[in-house]
């Protein structure tokens, strides 16, 4: 099946010094647009505000004031024609041609892409109006603070242009290079031959290139519109190997209900490289280099640079392992389970406040540490885009369901199998495993009913209340949910065993239940 969707082409880029400075001219121009657009919308909400505290010392009440005062936030088209009105040219002294008076602001603007301009202001006004939804509670996720001006040297260095359809601007050159406009012919470090191909066979459409820096590299990102061939089915070894239930966590990158390889039980376990921890000792070396050089000097500017180069080989490096991670597992599955981890409360910190310090708050910290380098939120984000490229689906389970406490062969749960505890041991079925393996197991046979409540040939497995039926093994210890009109006594329950799905947790439930 061919849809039309949106694809990203990532390019190390290798340019010459001049091209080098023209990429830094480039963002930097971007920074300023940003921070000359944030400036104007906050000169109006700032005059908004003061003309509500006017009405407000006159006895108006507030809530009435705010209704009242109309001051218009200025957007793109506004703030661009406002800045075509205002700005210099260093061409001509710094002035509009005709006019005479003190500098202009943005003299060497005709130095630059006009694009690297707008879509400052494109990204000025959907910061501004993220905030605002977000202030409004119309927007998901964690609060959005006040827009930020962009400072030199802390904020990320990048720019977008946007393609020119009629005159292609952005494109390849042959395998190995690619045209950037104003910018010229830029090298690339790997081949640009997908990319290249698709666009001569018109599957492909360049929309826009975002130019960044990161460390010491310089990072092309082509975005396309791109006829894509996504599988109407799974493949034949998709189908092979079914499900596959993924136990994320520190200890194992992620432990899997079934191994990679029939003949190695070992690979049910992926390693964690830890990646920032093998670089721990450079990083220290780096950082106090950086923190006895003067403030504002050459060599701090130098030391900087080391030290955010060496962060940024740590980011590739956990990138291209969990790459080739979720690759595998979305090739080779027709579904993949995991659950539903609150990664921000699991790494919150354990410092507490005055009145209530925190105990263990080192051990935590380092704990937090390992969970982001694990980065179980990325994996998570890849999985989900690789699933709809490679006709696999993902199945999220419910973040509070006890895997890691329940026994996978008959469904006891231990309540007390503390964090130390690695290895699971039954006291019903005299199960023993590895804790991981066993919730990978539980993770594949509770997504079995909760994403699949029906089967082929079986018929409807849940009953009139919506209640889907469980596994075997992980009914035992609850009374079923029964139909609203039902007034008889419940079913007795079996004093031997616990139901997982209704023991009480606690925010530092799945916290716990980590390495």
């Amino acid at each position: 099946m061919r849809k039309e969707v949106l694809r990203a082409f990532k390019f190390a880029l290798d340019p010459t010094s001049a091209q080098v400075q023209a990429l830094t001219r480039h963002a930097g121009a971007a920074r300023w647009a940003f921070n000359h657009a944030l400036g104007m919308k906050v000169a109006a909400h700032q005059q908004w505000r003061r003309e509500v505290q006017e009405l407000v010392k006159q006895g108006l009440p507030e809530s009435d004031a705010r209704k009242k005062v109309r001051v218009p936030v200025p957007t793109k088209p506004g703030i661009q024609k406002h800045l075509n009105a205002i700005k210099g040219d260093s061409r001509r002294g710094g002035l509009p041609e005709g006019t005479a008076g003190p500098a202009r602001p943005c003299p060497w603007w005709h130095e630059v892409n006009t694009y690297a301009f707008q879509s400052a202001f494109i990204d000025a006004d959907r910061a501004w109006q993220n905030w605002l939804e977000s202030l409004r509670g119309a927007r998901a996720g964690r609060p959005v603070g006040y827009p930020r001006f962009k400072k030199k040297g802390r904020a990320r260095e990048s720019f977008r242009l946007h393609h020119d359809v009629k005159r292609p601007t952005i494109r390849p050159v042959g395998y190995r290079r690619l045209r950037i406009p104003t910018v010229g012919e830029i090298r690339l470090h790997d081949t640009a031959k997908r990319l290249a191909r698709l666009i001569e066979k018109d599957r492909a459409v360049v929309q826009s290139v975002t130019i960044s820096r990161a460390g010491s590299r310089w990072y092309a990102s082509v975005l396309c519109k791109v006829n894509s061939d996504l599988p109407e089915r799974p493949t034949r070894r998709q189908r092979e190997s079914g499900r596959v239930g993924v136990d994320l966590g520190v200890k194992h990158l992620a432990a899997l209900s079934q191994p990679l390889d029939p003949d190695d039980p070992a690979s049910a376990f992926v390693a964690n490289p830890r990646h920032l921890r093998q670089a721990e000792k450079r990083l220290a070396k780096a950082q106090r280099a950086l923190s006895r050089t003067q403030k504002d000097s050459a060599r701090r500017a130098k030391a900087r640079r080391r030290v955010a180069r060496l962060h940024h080989e740590v980011a590739v490096r956990r990138s291209t392992a969990l790459h080739a991670m979720t690759k595998q597992l979305t090739t080779r599955f027709t579904e993949i389970a995991i659950e539903d981890l609150n990664v921000a409360g699991m790494t919150r910190s354990a410092r507490g406040t005055t009145q209530a310090p925190g105990r263990r708050v080192k051990q935590k910290a380092g704990l937090n540490r390992s969970l982001h380098d694990a980065s179980p939120g990325e994996l998570r984000r890849q999985l989900t885009y690789k699933t709809s490229w490679y006709g696999s689906t993902l199945a999220v389970l419910d973040r509070w369901w006890p895997s890691s406490k329940t026994c996978s062969a008959c469904g006891w749960q231990n309540p007390r199998l503390a964090l130390a505890d690695r290895t699971f041991h039954c006291a019903t079925c005299g199960l023993r495993i590895d804790r991981d393996l066993n919730a990978a197991r539980n993770i594949a046979q509770h997504a079995a009913v909760v994403h699949h409540p029906v089967a082929p040939g079986i018929g409807e497995t849940q009953n009139a209340r919506g209640a889907s039926v469980r596994p075997p093994g992980l009914t035992a210890g609850r009374q079923e949910a029964m139909k609203r009109e039902d007034t008889g006594p419940p079913r007795p329950v079996p004093p031997q065993r616990s139901d997982p799905l209704t023991l009480p947790t606690t925010p530092d439930h799945k916290m716990a239940k980590r390495p």
